[in-house]
């Protein structure tokens, strides 16, 4: 079949940092379903994986963690779905990725395509929906049961514009939320207000002082999607006290977690391969979660983040992609589809 992979780690400019491969076709067992995959997109963990390290693979390293297509086999102790089934999901970093026609993954962290979108618009979706699903609502704590005691509360989302801002702005809103999102271009502006944010403020100005400018003395919850190291002091000032921090990005340097003692702020985490990687007991959650943003995607509460699809999927487009993610310019979700 065919794939997308690299033996050397090299960077994206270089014609052999993604290149086309053939690869045997897997077969499906246990929990796993077989998918032929449909689209794919592309996230900042697909170019962390593959940025230049002195490390030679023997056996093509195959990234890509996100796809929806069709399930053509499942393992003898599926449960959850069939042939036939419609899917999308993330994988898990410890299994080749999804640069593939034909790719296994564990049941558990599936779930079913929202019938209303296409397979590439669906395959902007899973991973940034789970990652911001699990920030805001395991990690942060917020309750989506209390929308009306949420309506007095308020989010800052640092990087609204990327692809887990887009979609954590919308599911905010969802839970009742007054959403402040960080942006500091005009397209980047015009986005994260159309995908719901209630204010938008520049990242790259005083935090403090463009909330003081809103009438926002502090914020209830921030969710850190651009540059951990930047913001951090910022977060610090503007953080309510007994608050709540989340990020998705890795520091560079030693955080200075006395910045938060005085308030007794809360700091935690997010990664959304996790649960894959460690098994953990509440793994299926992933699968739960994907089907009600599927829901929410059907019932129009949730829409797509899909800003540019490229066809088809071969070494050519996708180190195009990964060119334009390692801009830092991109706004929403690029995705890719067909290996025809």
């Amino acid at each position: 079949m065919k794939a997308v992979g690299l033996y050397k780690y090299l960077p994206i400019d270089h014609e052999d940092s993604l290149i086309d491969i053939n690869i045997k076709k897997p077969s499906a067992r246990g929990r796993d379903l077989l998918v032929e995959i449909k689209a794919i997109s592309v996230n900042p963990v697909d170019t962390k994986v593959r940025s230049p390290k002195n490390v030679e693979e023997t056996d093509p390293k195959i990234l890509g963690w996100d796809a929806t297509g069709v399930v053509v086999e499942v393992g003898e102790e599926c449960t959850l779905f069939q042939p036939g089934d419609e899917v999308f999901y993330s994988g898990s970093l410890n299994r080749p990725g999804t640069y593939s026609e034909y790719h296994l993954v564990d049941e558990r962290i599936v779930g079913k395509k929202p019938q209303t979108l296409n397979f590439a618009e669906a395959a902007a979706m899973p991973l940034t929906s789970i990652t911001a699903w699990e920030a805001l609502f395991e990690r942060l704590g917020i309750d989506t049961t209390n929308k009306n005691e949420n309506r007095s509360k308020t989010i800052l989302i640092i990087g609204g514009a990327g692809g887990v801002g887009s979609i954590a702005i919308q599911l905010a809103k969802w839970a009742g939320l007054q959403v402040v999102a960080t942006a500091s271009r005009e397209e980047t502006v015009m986005w994260v207000k159309d995908c719901g944010a209630d204010f938008v403020i520049n990242h790259y100005g005083s935090l403090k002082d463009q909330l003081v400018n809103l009438q926002i003395k502090n914020v209830d919850y921030i969710l850190c999607s651009n540059d951990t190291d930047q913001h951090w002091n910022a977060m610090g000032e503007v953080i309510k006290p007994q608050g709540k921090i989340c990020s998705i990005v890795d520091n560079k340097y030693p955080i200075e977690l006395n910045t938060l003692k005085s308030k007794s702020v809360t700091f935690v985490w997010e990664f959304m391969f996790t649960k894959a990687m460690f098994e953990t007991e509440d793994m299926i959650s992933q699968h739960h979660i994907l089907n009600k943003v599927s829901k929410l995607i059907d019932e129009g509460m949730l829409k797509t983040t899909l800003k540019e699809t490229l066809t088809p999927i071969h070494a050519e487009n996708l180190r195009k992609a990964h060119r334009m993610l390692e801009s830092g310019k991109t706004i929403g979700k690029i995705v890719l589809e067909s290996f025809k």
